[in-house]
């Protein structure tokens, strides 16, 4: 041991050497356990942005989505231990088990099928569409004028006439579909199964529901407006659908009649007018032209743009009937005042792998109604002399 060390043990002043490899030791000490604690929070950043970046495996896909892995398993093999201990959040499924069995699709698989529904060629897509909680919507109409009269400074007031307050009722009737698979193909793990069944679901009830607003009879289905009795226009009632005569059978009188169709109806629903007709009757309607040789139909300026006739939007309603003699083939109006359609926002699948085995069904229901909310906003073209 050299003498300046063991001066310095005694607790003397260190040489000028010493001071410095002590202070260099002390601070090389230091830099290494900050470079250790920055490598820790590097790698802790790394594993979150690697977590965030890394494709959805089973694994992740089961972590962030539980409904969807719980759905898939009871559509695939009718295991729904999934969904009968799943807590699910308000944004995932609004209810786990119905009391008969069934289970409300996953948001996903829901979103699918009203976006084919909204998309549609029907009624839907122009009239009034409301989501309801219980089995019937109450529509309530004043269709009467409540009465006016003027005052002078010094007369009396008379009392004017009470409003008329209609109220229509719409039920709520259940749709229902039947897809089935075979079990071979569910056990595919290729095969989107959410994705099919929400293609078959929804073009089953898109294809029912666009007839039913049409011509439906009210019996355990919508109404259709059609459905309703017509009278010329001239003698129109409420309770009653008003037409125009074209004044030749089963034919145009001209282009004249399809503008007296179109000031049938009322100004306050003129601004908001939709023509509704089927592709046949929009073939002919395309051919007609003005005393000027002008077509009235003018096609839509953008990609997705309805059609015009006149200056209204055109939608083509397969369902609508043909130009035959009295047929009622067009329709022109506000069906956003003059329809309404109510339904409930869930829609319910139960698995049946027993009655069409070696196929698997799947009974898949919502409730949906519709009706006339107001005679006076729809008028109709009829191919009648009168």
């Amino acid at each position: 041991m050299s003498k300046s060390e063991s001066q310095s043990r005694a607790g003397e002043d260190l040489s000028p050497v010493a001071e410095v490899k002590t202070a260099v030791a002390g601070f090389m000490s230091d830099i290494q356990q900050r470079l250790q604690q920055q490598d820790e929070k590097m790698t802790m950043i790394e594993r979150k942005t690697m977590g965030l970046m890394r494709p959805q495996l089973a694994t992740s896909a089961e972590a962030e989505a539980p409904h969807q892995k719980a759905f898939d398993a009871y559509l695939r093999s009718g295991d729904d231990d999934g969904l009968r201990g799943l807590e699910l959040e308000g944004k995932a499924m609004s209810a786990a088990v119905a009391a008969d069995g069934g289970y409300l699709v996953d948001p996903a698989t829901a979103q699918s099928v009203q976006g084919v529904l909204a998309s549609t060629a029907s009624i839907r897509a122009i009239a009034n569409v409301v989501q309801v909680e219980a089995t019937s919507f109450d529509v309530l109409i004043d269709h009467t004028d409540i009465g006016h009269g003027w005052a002078t400074e010094t007369g009396n007031t008379a009392e004017t006439g009470a409003p008329s307050i209609d109220r229509i009722t719409i039920p709520l009737h259940e749709l229902s579909t039947l897809p089935k698979a075979s079990q071979r193909l569910l056990d595919d793990s290729a095969f989107d199964i959410e994705g099919w069944l929400a293609g078959r679901i929804a073009d089953k009830f898109a294809r029912a529901e666009a007839a039913a607003f049409v011509a439906g009879d009210g019996i355990d289905k919508p109404k259709g407006f059609l459905t309703h009795p017509s009278v010329d226009n001239d003698v129109w009632a409420w309770g009653n659908l008003g037409y125009v005569p074209t004044g030749v059978d089963g034919d145009f009188g001209g282009a004249e009649t399809i503008i007296d169709l179109v000031y049938a109806v009322g100004a306050q629903y003129r601004a908001n007018g939709t023509f509704v007709m089927n592709s046949k009757t929009a073939g002919a309607v395309r051919k007609l032209k003005d005393n000027d040789g002008r077509f009235l139909w003018s096609d839509g300026l953008a990609a997705g743009e309805p059609a015009r006739l006149l200056g209204y939007p055109v939608l083509i309603a397969e369902d609508m009937p043909d130009i035959a003699s009295g047929a009622t083939a067009i329709a022109f109006g506000d069906f956003g005042a003059g329809y309404t359609v109510a339904e409930r926002p869930d829609l319910r699948v139960l698995r049946d792998p027993f009655s069409a085995k070696p196929h698997v069904l799947y009974y898949a229901t919502k409730r949906v109604g519709g009706d006339v909310s107001d005679f006076a906003a729809i008028k109709l073209l009829k191919f009648a002399v009168a």
